[in-house]
């Protein structure tokens, strides 16, 4: 791309943010009805262009089937009746949400008189980068606007055409409502020089959450002059303890690999307590293979692993499988090659679930439950808009709460500090 078109686009890119930046201010000032309104309305004209939103993303999906895209990201792309009646509940389910803006935090009043109340604000302008998944998009709006933000979305030159017929719809909606549409839109995908102009808009955006593989959001943290949020890698792990159910473990491990292979909180490795493996190996093992899973390992019937096993997010119906000594080396062993999303431990051990919980550093730990869990809306949260596995601002699966910051406030009748 020439210096001029790069120009260009950063050009764009500044004109929608500095739109984003106006918008978020008379954002912030909407009441709890108008933003549950603008959403459920927003679930209906959805609704009503599912015909139109289908076969925009038949193109895409058209598109990247020509193009030999592996079956995992084809899948991320499609979207079906079933999948945008998905995205149109996750929008009714927001709108039911307690807002948070306006949440008093904590509060009190000082000796002095001056009373303080810690209230939660929107951070202001999200930006949002993410691959594939056009579902991601109207997540992407409702979470950001009931929680008071405008939204940037950079979403993939794969899903272009589905990102704009989704955008298009829920401008119109704003439009109507009387509310500035530029609340949210749509950053040129053709290029990655407009995900390089978002990430370096300081002052105009106030944070950019990136969301997909390993080498998007490594690249966004690294190049970034806006503060981001880190929605990690998945390679969440499922322990079968010593003192495991076998039948629980496998129907655990069985969900938690086979529901959706392509999804981040999907189990990519196996970790089986050399004291439990006579008895559980040879069933985990049939009951994978039946369901076409590919167990990359170091036993009889596995394909022989390799150390990048130990570390892949496979997003595919392949599982790295290894026998441990004890809690200790399963423990060590998650904490060389886990990307601190989700791991889960299968015991009847209260002792190992405690120890387990406590020393496994991860954004979510389960205990005798599918990964599968760690979901914005299984946790109640609505849609969410990625599950973020730094430590700050948020972690785990990000909500309305994790969308907001807070200020204090401070009420006063006239008091002045002494000298």
């Amino acid at each position: 791309m020439s210096a001029s078109t790069a120009t260009d686009v950063t050009a764009v890119v500044t004109v929608l943010a500095t739109a984003a930046k106006k918008a978020s201010r008379s954002l912030a000032t909407l009441t709890t009805a108008q933003k549950d309104a603008v959403l459920r309305d927003a679930a209906d004209a959805v609704d009503a262009a599912a015909d139109t939103i289908l076969a925009a993303n038949a193109e895409d999906v058209s598109r990247a089937e020509i193009a030999g895209t592996e079956a995992s990201l084809v899948d991320r792309l499609r979207l079906t009746p079933e999948r945008i009646a998905g995205i149109t509940d996750g929008l009714r389910q927001v709108a039911s949400l307690p807002d948070p803006i306006g949440q008093v935090v904590t509060g009190k009043t000082l000796p002095n008189g001056l009373d303080l109340r810690q209230v939660r604000v929107p951070l202001g302008v999200v930006g949002f980068v993410y691959e594939a998944r056009p579902n991601v998009t109207v997540d992407g709006f409702g979470i950001a606007f009931k929680s008071g933000n405008a939204v940037l979305l950079r979403g993939s030159s794969s899903a272009a055409m589905s990102n704009e017929a989704l955008v298009g719809v829920l401008r119109e909606v704003l439009t109507r409502s009387s509310v500035s549409p530029d609340a949210v839109a749509l950053l040129p995908s053709a290029s990655h020089d407009s995900v390089t102009a978002l990430i370096q808009a300081r002052g105009l955006v106030d944070v950019v959450i990136p969301r997909g593989g390993a080498g998007l959001i490594s690249a966004v943290v690294r190049d970034a002059k806006v503060p981001t949020i880190e929605t990690g890698t998945g390679n969440c792990h499922v322990y079968v303890h010593a003192d495991a159910d076998v039948d629980i473990a496998t129907r655990i491990i069985l969900n938690a690999k086979t529901r959706r292979p392509s999804v981040c909180n999907t189990a990519e490795s196996v970790l089986i307590d050399k004291a439990i493996a006579a008895e559980a190996l040879a069933p985990l093992m049939s009951a994978l293979q039946s369901q076409g899973v590919v167990i990359h390992g170091d036993e009889d019937g596995m394909e022989p692993a390799t150390e990048d096993d130990w570390h892949r997010e496979y997003l595919s119906l392949d599982i790295a499988m290894k026998i441990v000594d004890g809690l200790d080396e399963a423990i060590e062993h998650i904490a060389v090659y886990g990307t601190g999303h989700t791991e889960a431990i299968v015991t009847k051990s209260l002792q190992a679930a405690n120890e387990f919980t406590a020393r496994v550093d991860a954004a979510a730990v389960m205990v005798n439950a599918s990964t599968a869990f760690t979901d914005g809306e299984q946790f109640g949260f609505g849609a969410e808009i990625g599950i973020s596995t730094q430590k700050l601002h948020a972690r785990g699966p990000m909500g309305l709460t994790e969308l907001t910051s807070t200020k204090w406030l401070v009420w006063g009748d006239g008091q002045v500090r002494p000298a």
